[in-house]
């Protein structure tokens, strides 16, 4: 039997037998949490005092930053800082309500215009992120009686936002086209409509999609293609347009998302594509229905980004020239940097707990580079994930190098 006990504090004591515990106090919680520091998986924030550039200022060290989506070097860039500033001056800080009421502002109409001209679409749908992208996109396109096919490796977006969906779901092996057209034969007929979605760029080993392989498979068995192209975006195509633009896929692809939160240096997302998927998510993509929009200041920063990669294709272009050189040396030191095709540089050291002693290791002598093990990738596959920019100068590659083969010799990683 239960008895309840009523406190002044308002909270509830709650008796069982000689046990009391409070109900508030989130025991169930707790016992996870302590689970979690068991297994070596528990972490506390680093803190960055500053703007997150190339060289940077965490928990009180200056570090080089090796970690960073911030692809361009836009996030503390002066041109995205004053077309903020010049945002809030005019719309103020917060747009005030959802696109559908009220929010739908003037600056948000121009973002989506620029952006479509950008990616060479017909329309672009913007949302509050990229995450919330997927969420909203693939629930709001595809409903039961529909087949989603999705690549295993896909980000934990993509998942949730499929698991959101009514529509019945399969997995294909990572960029095996014979697995993708086995299941393609095998249900294509059992369906109204099939979604295949796939990464652009996939984030743990900077391999790139088989995209043209998809597409032709998509088209030989009348489906959808969908490309996460977070990753892409701002990296890959004539200036940072993207995974379609760098395969000349235009018109081909029926969905490209992207993300303005990593190279655009802001925050936020959208989808391209054409204009009657525009008025469809205009009535149901649910996170722009029922959330608040991007700030005017977000909006104005990434119309000035979008502007400069319009401009000139100078911010791509050292970006990759930096991350060839970078990759490069590391493959002459001896480091195992997988099939990496894009600035994304896996250092592959295998164990779990080497590969966490190695980052604290180099975090230690000046570079922050994450650890990221199973769950994240397979077991055995533990490595950290080096993210050059175009920000970064080759002094700051060099020193980073030297203390990749200092603590790769230290751990006998490196002969």
């Amino acid at each position: 039997m239960l008895y309840y006990r009523y406190k002044y504090s308002l909270n509830f004591t709650i008796w069982e037998g000689n046990a009391v515990s409070n109900v508030h106090e989130l025991n169930f919680l707790k016992e996870k949490i302590e689970e979690l520091k068991k297994q070596g998986v528990y972490r506390k924030l680093p803190v960055l005092e500053g703007a997150n550039e190339a060289e940077i200022i965490l928990d009180g060290k200056k570090v080089i930053n090796l970690s960073s989506n911030n692809y361009l070097g836009f996030a503390n860039h002066p041109r995205l800082k004053k077309g903020a500033i010049e945002a809030v001056e005019k719309y103020g800080a917060g747009a005030g309500a959802v696109r559908t009421i009220v929010g739908n502002m003037s600056i948000h109409e121009e973002l989506e215009e620029l952006l479509a001209e950008f990616k060479r679409e017909e329309a672009v749908f913007i949302y509050q992120s990229g995450f919330n992208c997927n969420a909203g996109t693939i629930q709001a396109i595809t409903e039961k009686g529909d087949l989603i096919i999705s690549d295993e490796l896909n980000h934990a977006s993509i998942i949730d936002g499929t698991r959101l969906s009514k529509a019945d779901k399969a997995i294909f092996k990572h960029s095996d086209m014979d697995h993708l057209e086995q299941i393609l034969k095998e249900n294509r007929d059992k369906y109204n409509n099939v979604l295949i979605i796939t990464d652009g760029v996939f984030s743990m080993d900077g391999d790139i999609a088989k995209l043209p392989e998809i597409v032709e498979l998509a088209e030989k068995y009348e489906a959808l293609t969908y490309v996460d192209d977070a990753h892409g975006s701002g990296v890959l195509g004539e200036s940072g347009r993207g995974t379609v633009d760098h395969f000349g896929l235009h018109g081909r692809v029926d969905f490209s998302i992207g993300t303005l939160s990593k190279a655009i240096g802001v925050v936020g997302g959208y989808v391209a594509g054409s204009k009657i998927m525009y008025e469809w998510l205009n009535h149901r993509a649910r996170p722009v229905l029922f959330s608040t929009t991007l700030p005017p200041a977000a909006a104005g920063a990434i119309i000035e980004a979008i502007k400069m990669l319009m401009e000139t294709t100078e911010y791509t272009d050292r970006l990759w020239d930096n991350a060839n050189y970078f990759k490069e040396k590391l493959g002459t030191l001896g480091f195992d940097t997988g099939h990496s095709e894009t600035p994304i540089t896996p250092v592959i050291i295998g164990d779990e707990a080497k590969t966490m002693e190695f980052s604290r290791k180099l975090l230690e002598k000046g570079v922050f580079v994450s650890g990221i093990v199973f769950p994240t990738v397979p077991k055995g596959t533990g490595r950290v994930r080096c993210m050059v920019t175009a920000a970064h100068t080759k002094d700051q590659l060099d020193r980073a190098v030297d203390i990749f083969e200092q603590v790769g010799k230290e751990m006998n990683i490196l002969e």
